[in-house]
């Protein structure tokens, strides 16, 4: 296998085990605001039970968060030397922008939301847990505009010439709001908040099945409901404007996306379907004209084709962008769905009657995860051949110090590493949602679950 496809693996993993956790931090530290504010205001003690509950859970994905993602940090110097020479100066002020409203921000709060629960009043552990929130989002914003500036370069100039050539930043903030960093930020946003809303609704509705903790778990599942709901619509929304965001600056990725190979023709939307780019064609389900409607609200627009670009300069994984595009596309519109109709069954008051559903919102929370990686995927090859679009290509990017060797030997060593802390993070998220919500100092303001079961039962 040749070293620059091993590279672009061993990244690859990396980056897409890391991103199961800070997606997880970030859902679940909203919920904890939640549910912490309604403590203060109600003093209704259940509400911090919950608080305190999901921060235990918060602290294990975010301590394996922080782990996995050190990684990625000596992999652009090692693997990837000419792509850090050349993007150095733009992900350095990106980064360092990080540290200084991020990480300090997360790090200067996160010592009391673990441990000022008996050492400071309600309103100031609420004060840090919204700091801590705060900065996993902020965090996000850094992160996520260095990956935009790849896909849409801004504010910059290149110095020096052949391998020797790097950009230097002329104007950051053109480099923070640069074509495609708002919507790309509030798209990963939404996703990062699906993922922590049905991580918290899962874990809920398996208390409730089980008929553990169920009335404080039909609260917090009810909190986690409306906010999976408001963001799953949303995502629709962002989703739809970076789409718009991408025919503009990257129209041979939107190309790869659908599977549009003409120069110069109206563009079909496939619902489901599998990319022959041998022949061209695309077998599956669609609508005609789909995609010229959604670019341009007119069925027979054209739209930049493939075919309309040198083969050097177009993905060359055309099916496989078109699949996890897709994925991503399909686990969006069935949250939406599920949502909605929980809602209609609230509604009606209908909502736990159920056990199909609540069994359903136990398995789905692998459904925002599934969707979050794969829209990466999607993003990240559909830029292809391009490490910086239009500016570096892939193929130039890596370390050529690096050898075959080298890499079979850190990519497997770190698929053991991670498959270990995965494992760990099993574990130990299993172990706490098995001890419940309950304290041993709270058991004693813990409600009858066997009665409200019987009760249940009987309405």
């Amino acid at each position: 296998m040749e070293v620059e496809i091993l590279a672009r693996i061993q990244f690859a993993f990396t980056i897409a085990f890391h991103y199961i956790y800070p997606p997880l931090s970030i859902g679940i530290g909203l919920l904890m605001v939640i549910f912490e504010s309604l403590y203060v205001k109600t003093k209704n003690k259940e509400y911090h039970i919950l608080a305190k509950f999901w921060t235990k859970i918060f602290a294990l994905t975010f301590g394996i968060g922080v782990v996995t993602g050190i990684v990625m940090e000596f992999e652009f110097g090692t693997n990837w030397a000419t792509y850090s020479r050349f993007v150095g100066d733009v992900f350095g002020s990106a980064l360092a922008a990080e540290g200084l409203f991020a990480f300090a921000l997360e790090s200067g709060f996160l010592g009391v939301l673990l441990f000022g629960w008996n050492r400071v009043k309600p309103i100031t552990h609420l004060i840090a847990t919204i700091g801590v929130f705060l900065g996993s989002m902020f965090s996000a914003v850094w992160i996520v505009v260095a990956n935009s500036w790849q896909q849409t370069p801004a504010g910059y100039h290149i110095v020096g010439e052949g391998m020797q050539a790097r950009a230097e930043i002329t104007d950051f903030w053109a480099m923070v709001f640069n074509p495609s960093s708002v919507d790309r930020v509030t798209h990963v946003w939404l996703g990062a908040l699906l993922a922590g809303a049905f991580l918290v609704l899962s874990v809920h509705a398996y208390y409730i099945v089980r008929g553990r903790y169920v009335h404080i778990s039909k609260k917090a599942f009810k909190i986690a409901l409306v906010v999976a709901t408001v963001f799953s619509l949303g995502q629709l929304a962002t989703g739809h404007s970076s789409a718009e965001g991408v025919a503009v600056n990257q129209p041979a990725k939107l190309a790869a996306l659908e599977g549009h190979f003409e120069a110069n023709a109206p563009a079909d939307m496939y619902l489901l379907g599998w990319v022959d780019k041998e022949n061209q064609e695309v077998y599956g389900l669609k609508v005609p004209g789909g995609l010229s409607f959604l670019m341009h609200y007119d069925f027979t627009i054209p739209v930049t084709g493939l075919n309309a670009f040198p083969e050097e300069d177009r993905p060359s994984q055309v099916n496989a962008v078109f699949q996890f595009y897709h994925i991503m596309i399909v686990i969006g519109m069935a949250l939406i769905g599920l949502t909605l109709f929980s809602c209609f069954l609230w509604w009606k008051g209908r909502l736990f009657k159920y056990k199909w559903l609540l069994w359903t919102f136990v398995f789905a929370a692998l459904l925002p995860q599934i969707a979050n990686q794969a829209g990466w995927f999607a993003a990240e090859m559909g830029r292809q051949p391009w490490v910086v679009y239009g500016l570096l290509r892939t193929s130039d990017a890596f370390s050529l110090a690096v050898t075959q060797n080298q890499l079979w030997f850190s990519l497997i060593l770190f698929f053991l590493v991670y498959a270990l802390l995965f494992v760990l993070f099993i574990y130990l998220l299993d172990r706490k949602i098995k001890a419940g919500p309950y304290d041993e100092s709270e058991q004693e303001d813990r409600p009858n679950t066997k009665s409200m079961m019987e009760t249940m039962i009987n309405k």
